[in-house]
């Protein structure tokens, strides 16, 4: 059964916060709200909890996991990135972005892509994300709560509660979330490449 935590959106309780990433720490998978939309999430080391997730959301080995870092520092130990690409994507971050990189050594072989040796990245712009990102003090790897056959994110805390209680450790509700997943950049190959349209403006990359 998931532990239901009620944050608010401003000003998290420290004492909530602590508690859901004491679950992170114990392995654990949690729902929590983004800038874009609710996510799945688990520790860069959950080898089970990543597995949890591609059972939930049904999803195939050429999959992008996406690493949500709390700022540059950490998003620079995991992917490489030089000058020209950061300055297009410090423009943009925080923000509702993904980005697809090359990723570093710190990237456990599991989370790349199969053939390009790439992991997804981003910056929420988001108060409670970032809390949780300075208490664990690492990134966590995520996804969208998109579910099998569902055309939308589900969008409410207590729905997910209701609907993913026995495979979640912990649901995190700050209020309303947003629809639209990210939008998804692809640099590895050096030149912007918008793979998908979300919640981000695409046109600074097309």
């Amino acid at each position: 059964m998931a532990r239901y935590f009620d944050v608010h959106p401003q000003n998290p309780q420290r004492r909530a916060i602590a508690q859901v990433v004491d679950l992170l720490r114990d392995d654990g998978l949690i729902a929590y709200p983004t800038d874009s939309c609710f996510a799945l999430g688990c520790r860069i080391g959950n080898q089970e909890g990543m597995e949890r997730i591609r059972t939930i959301r049904k999803l195939d080995h050429r999959h992008h996991f996406t690493l949500v870092c709390q700022d540059f520092a950490q998003l620079g130990q995991f992917v490489h990135i030089d000058n020209a690409v950061f300055r297009a994507i410090k423009a943009s971050t925080p923000g509702a972005y993904t980005f697809i990189l090359p990723a570093t050594k710190e990237v456990p072989r599991r989370l790349l892509h199969a053939k390009k040796k790439t992991v997804g990245v981003r910056i929420p712009d988001h108060v409670v994300t970032q809390e949780l990102l300075g208490e664990l003090g690492e990134p966590i790897l995520s996804s969208t709560l998109l579910l099998p056959d569902s055309g939308e994110p589900l969008t409410q805390g207590w729905e997910i509660k209701e609907e993913l209680d026995h495979v979640l450790d912990a649901v995190i509700d700050s209020g309303d979330c947003g629809v639209e997943p990210t939008t998804v950049i692809d640099f590895s190959a050096g030149e912007a490449e918008v793979v998908r349209h979300g919640a981000g403006d695409p046109s600074r990359f097309e």
